[in-house]
């Protein structure tokens, strides 16, 4: 599906308060303002302006339950999730506990191919073997009602921490700690898995300060900010949205990357990844070292992913990444694959010219791989822009899917509202606005499928289902410089609800060629100058480009520094090419 480049409705004649005396780029103080920033004040990223951990809902109490534990030599079983958020949720947990003098804390993550995702009866009858006195949840934990009820007739305690939305029920729990539950007031609803346990981490070592924990013990108190590399990799790999305070996370990892701080695992996922500490910015966590994370979960045991991050150095890091990197090329060409096949299956709708494809799309393959259909329905909802899902094949007749979706259409809810309409057709589901996974009956597919468009359908009437891309505008000429592209690409951390400056515009091609199969680079023409600048479009329709036919391109595209054998130079980074209207 074609899509639309619009340009945010910003108030040209006001300024962002305080601008000038901050030294800002004027360009940037607009970019602000289309991202809800009124003052430069609200760009203050310093530790000191996180929310409070004793703001967050029983926190507290979690502190306490975990002090109480410590101080009783009680054992503790971290479980997690197979991603990138769970994997840097339990390693933080894990390490930190130790830093503050657990004495025995491991680690359990159910491989997804076995046991499926959070707390289920099986993982803690797994668990139980190890006779744990307490196990805490991570990235999970909500909607295990059975689970937790499994480890308490066991007689294991529970303290569950999730960001996930909570059901009708909540587990009965000796402690939940989830800003989205009822009653949590929390100023960030956004915060991811490892933001969640981080908090609980502030919160404990206040706990214990105040009881002289660490004196009495010789225990050097931890710098929880070292954490904080942990922090901003599952924040950022999760997708949520980055609110001041998340931005204030991910910019403290950031930071302390940058400096040659982050812990082995994540400098040698850098290293694998060809990425810069010293350059690095919150899409490279996104696109390079998150899904080098994620592969572990989605095809093997996301165990190596947090033994990498665990590893005290970067002799033992180093192969455990090089193992991470191998299954993320593995991941590529299984997804390459699925991707193919279900191209083929859309094609079947036999859509006629200029006709939309169904409000919703599902997509189910008996040869598929249940790790990678998260991805697929990612893809396939980018290049149709309609809330989809894919599902793959389970254990005991089930199947197992993801779900994406668009701005507009809560898919939780959806799915939510699809199992109260028809009792009995999911098996369970759960997760947040823009992805679910749920599992029902492979028998039910096509019963679930046609009722998962009829209520999509029901929700559209006020949602935009042709697929925009949001621009900062045009730039004038003088803004096409080395420096200011360096200002912006510093100038976030950008991400989920904070995106990255997009700008739009019409050149005039100097140069056209393929590179690398499918990407396309140009050489374009600064509008109003003599100036040409270099450009690259990725993943361009071959039936369309190169087209030695078109001396002009309209482009929605990001201002970008290529450094390339130590030279740095200006590259525009093409989102979106269209053939301009003459």
């Amino acid at each position: 599906m074609d899509k639309i480049v619009r340009r945010r409705d910003i108030d040209r004649e006001s300024e962002l308060t305080g601008l000038a005396e901050a030294g800002l780029h004027p360009l940037l103080g607009r970019i602000y303002r289309g991202r809800g920033i009124t003052s430069v004040d609200e760009l203050d990223l310093g530790l000191s302006q996180l929310l409070p951990p004793d703001s967050l809902l029983h926190a507290e109490a979690a502190a306490t339950l975990l002090a109480d534990a410590l101080a009783t030599q009680q054992k503790i079983t971290v479980v997690g999730d197979f991603d990138a958020d769970g994997a840097t949720s339990t390693a933080l947990v894990v390490s930190a506990l130790r830093a503050m003098g657990a004495t025995d804390v491991g680690y359990l993550v159910p491989n997804r191919f076995e046991y499926g995702y959070g707390l289920t009866p099986e993982i803690v009858a797994l668990a139980a073997q190890d006779k744990p006195d307490l196990i805490i949840t991570v990235d999970n934990g909500i909607s295990s009602i059975e689970g937790v009820a499994a480890a308490t007739a066991a007689g294991i305690r529970t303290l569950v921490t999730d960001h996930h939305l909570a059901g009708r029920t909540l587990p009965a729990a000796e402690v939940i700690v989830n800003p989205n539950q009822p009653g949590c007031t929390f100023g960030s609803k956004n915060l991811a898995g490892v933001g969640v346990i981080f908090y609980i981490m502030l919160a404990l070592r206040a706990e214990l300060r105040g009881r002289d924990w660490f004196g009495a013990n010789a225990i050097k108190e931890p710098n929880l900010a070292h954490y904080l590399d942990l922090v901003a990799l599952g924040t950022v790999a999760d997708v949520v949205s980055l609110d001041r305070n998340n931005r204030i996370l991910v910019a403290g990892g950031l930071q302390r990357i940058r400096a040659g701080q982050a812990r082995p695992g994540i400098q040698a996922l850098l290293d694998v990844a060809g990425r810069k500490p010293e350059t690095l910015v919150a899409s490279d966590l996104g696109f390079a070292v998150g899904p080098r994370l994620n592969a572990a979960g989605r095809l093997d045991d996301m165990s190596i992913g947090i033994e990498c991050l665990l590893s005290p150095d970067s002799h033992s890091a180093r192969p455990l990444a090089n193992q991470l990197h191998q299954f993320n090329q593995d991941r590529r060409v299984i997804e390459q694959g699925m991707q193919e096949e279900a191209l083929a299956l859309l094609a079947d709708l036999e859509l006629a010219e200029g006709e939309e494809p169904p409000v919703a799309i599902t997509l189910y393959d008996p040869g598929w791989h249940q790790g990678v259909v998260g991805i697929l329905a990612s893809r396939i909802k980018d290049r149709l822009h309609r809330p989809t899902i894919a599902f793959a094949d389970a254990e005991d007749g089930e199947i197992k899917g993801s779900a994406r979706s668009i701005p507009g259409i809560h898919i939780r809810d959806i799915l939510d509202a699809v199992a109260t309409r028809q009792p009995g057709l999911v098996s369970k589901f759960g997760g947040h606005a823009m992805a679910a996974g749920l599992s029902l009956e492979r028998d039910a597919y096509e019963d679930f499928a046609a009722a998962f468009v009829a209520e999509v359908a029901r929700h559209t009437e006020d949602v935009n289902l042709q697929a925009v891309i949001d621009s900062d505008g045009e730039l004038l000429p003088d803004d096409f410089n080395l420096e200011l592209a360096s200002a912006l690409r510093f100038a976030g951390p950008w991400g989920q609800h904070f995106p990255e400056p997009l700008f739009d515009g019409c050149f005039n091609i100097v140069q056209q060629r393929l590179v690398g199969e499918k990407h396309l680079k140009l050489v374009l023409a600064v509008p109003g100058t003599a100036e040409l600048v270099d450009a690259i479009a990725f993943n361009v329709d071959l039936e369309v480009w190169p087209n030695p036919a078109q001396d002009r391109v309209a482009a929605a595209y990001r201002l970008d520094v290529n450094e390339f054998r130590g030279r740095r130079s200006l590259q525009l980074v093409i989102e979106h090419l269209t053939i301009p209207e003459q």
